[in-house]
């Protein structure tokens, strides 16, 4: 028999193995970690607002009802519990006690009342997603009712905290949305509260000791770098002055050198949130684009293997639908029907009555890119392209804000390249490039190619309240097949995004929506 010594060394032994591995299971807390972004965020707080910077830093401070996991299936954030009634009208959540907003006041019910009205009224894509709601009870502080005038599908994908923010009510009761100083010091329930925005420089963010999922968060604090200049990028991962960047921040061209760097990690997962289509936008009231054989030549010109291969890099995924692959649900994987063929491209455009004249050219077209390195590569490719067939090219180069202005204002163009996100369901995604209610001048990424087709819009009408999803899957193929055979626009390929990280930070892509998540989760070892 041992003696009672040696059973109570036995014990502390044991217990001390225990408590080893729960300290090396744990993540441990403390250190910074810098986030890069390309743009300066318009601002903090996405309420009203879809700018990619925006959406990358609002939900550290601001979160939302709901965070989806890779597949898209929603999990508990500000509300614990949901329910949606079997006609799909009413939505119900119960949302999380003890909650407070980071001046002290409680988180409840008539905060997420408040926010999603003003995301129906004044959010750039909240104005459709939210258009069934037709009020919002709350019952008692822990719960919100949404009562819809029509089902809506899509709807509970739409809670994450980027795109669907709660905000507090007592800081967005008046005044312009926009405008509104909560935007520039934002206060929210998020692991991280507010520090300094130092305007075309950084942005701090400091733990939130009262975070009501404690012990996170794990770091200390958050800075946000803006760094425009791509090679810049680069070179701050290479010497460690930024930790995370997100959907792929450093020019395709130096992605092979910097993953022979030890130091550096990349990820793609995090990116099922938003998946994005880059496409060939035409101009229907056009006099040459116009007629459906131009269109139709113009996309037997043009390779997608090239695109992806050539001017991508080989980080992308083809794709003939508006619907990315990434949404495999409702991606329709049929073939285009008009694959690469330069001398189908040739005859088409002399049916059309386009023949090349006495120096070759047929017509001369402009062309418009959404500015950035890769959208400038494909410009030169298509330009080349269409050149083959007889179709001059003249490229435009503009900054941002006069790219919008010119495809969506001034609507004054022929061809434009664009990419576009998808969201977390084509009625969300895809629908508004091809509505025709949604030809709205003015309105950035909208119907901006003016196509109309009555059978297409019946289609994405009744997808946006069919609650059978056998039935919505079959009509939006439908929906995809029509439009691949009247090329509106010419889909191209799904961009292949990486999260660029240094290996010391961990737990940043643990959700649907990546580095745009929280980063309550995000520790440092």
């Amino acid at each position: 028999m041992r003696s009672t010594s040696t059973v109570a060394k036995a014990l502390a032994a044991f217990a001390l193995l225990v408590n080893l591995h729960t300290l090396q299971a744990a993540p441990p807390s403390g250190g910074t970690v810098t986030l890069v972004l390309m743009n300066e965020p318009p601002t903090l707080v996405s309420i009203a607002h879809s700018h990619s910077s925006t959406l990358a830093v609002s939900a550290k401070v601001t979160e939302g009802l709901l965070k989806y996991d890779q597949d898209l299936k929603p999990l508990p954030q500000l509300a614990t519990a949901w329910q949606v009634s079997p006609d799909g009208k009413t939505y119900t959540f119960t949302l999380r006690r003890g909650v407070k907003w980071h001046d002290g006041r409680d988180f409840t019910s008539v905060d997420v009342a408040h926010s999603i009205l003003l995301l129906k009224e004044h959010h750039p894509r909240g104005r459709s997603t939210f258009a069934p709601v037709e009020r919002v009870k709350t019952p008692d502080p822990y719960t919100a009712v949404l009562e819809l005038s029509r089902p809506a599908p899509y709807l509970l994908k739409a809670f994450v905290a980027s795109e669907a923010p709660i905000v507090p009510k007592h800081l967005y009761e008046s005044g312009d949305v926009l405008r509104n100083p909560n935007g520039a010091a934002p206060i929210g329930t998020g692991p991280f509260r507010f520090k300094e925005w130092v305007r075309g420089s950084h942005i701090v963010y400091e733990r939130n000791p009262d975070y009501w999922d404690k012990p996170k968060p794990y770091i200390d604090r958050l800075i946000v770098k803006i760094i425009p200049d791509a090679a810049s990028r680069s070179i701050a991962f290479e010497t460690g002055e930024v930790d995370i960047g997100h959907r792929t921040p450093v020019s395709p061209g130096d992605i092979e050198r910097l993953k022979a760097n030890p130091k550096l990690g990349f990820e793609t997962k995090g990116n099922a949130y938003s998946y994005n289509v880059t496409r060939l936008e035409f101009n229907l009231r056009q006099p040459q684009l116009k007629e459906l054989k131009v269109r139709q030549a113009i996309a037997h010109a043009i390779s997608r293997e090239v695109v992806r291969d050539n001017v991508f890099y080989g980080y992308g995924v083809i794709s003939y639908s508006p619907i990315a692959p990434g949404l495999k649900e409702f991606h329709d994987t049929r073939p285009t029907p008009y694959p690469f063929a330069p001398k189908t491209a040739e005859r088409l455009l002399d049916e059309a009555g386009f023949p090349r004249g006495a120096e070759g050219t047929r017509f001369t077209l402009a062309l418009d890119f959404n500015p950035s390195d890769l959208h400038k590569r494909l410009a030169d490719y298509v330009k080349q392209a269409l050149g083959r067939i007889g179709i001059k090219v003249e490229i435009r180069a503009t900054d941002f804000s006069q790219y919008v202005k010119r495809i969506y204002t001034e609507q004054s163009y022929d061809l434009a390249i664009n990419g576009t996100s998808n969201l977390f369901d084509p009625t969300v995604g895809s629908q508004r490039l091809y509505w025709s209610k949604n030809i709205r001048q003015g309105v950035p990424f909208s119907n901006g190619t003016f196509y109309d087709n009555p059978v297409v819009d019946k289609l994405l009408e009744d997808a946006t309240v069919e609650i059978d999803p056998a039935r919505r899957v079959t009509l939006f193929k439908e929906f995809q097949r029509i439009v691949g055979i009247e090329v509106p626009d010419l889909n191209l390929l799904s961009p292949t995004y990486f999260t660029i990280y240094n290996r010391r930070v961990h737990d940043h892509s643990l959700t649907g929506d990546g580095v745009e998540a929280n980063f309550a989760d995000v520790y440092i070892r």
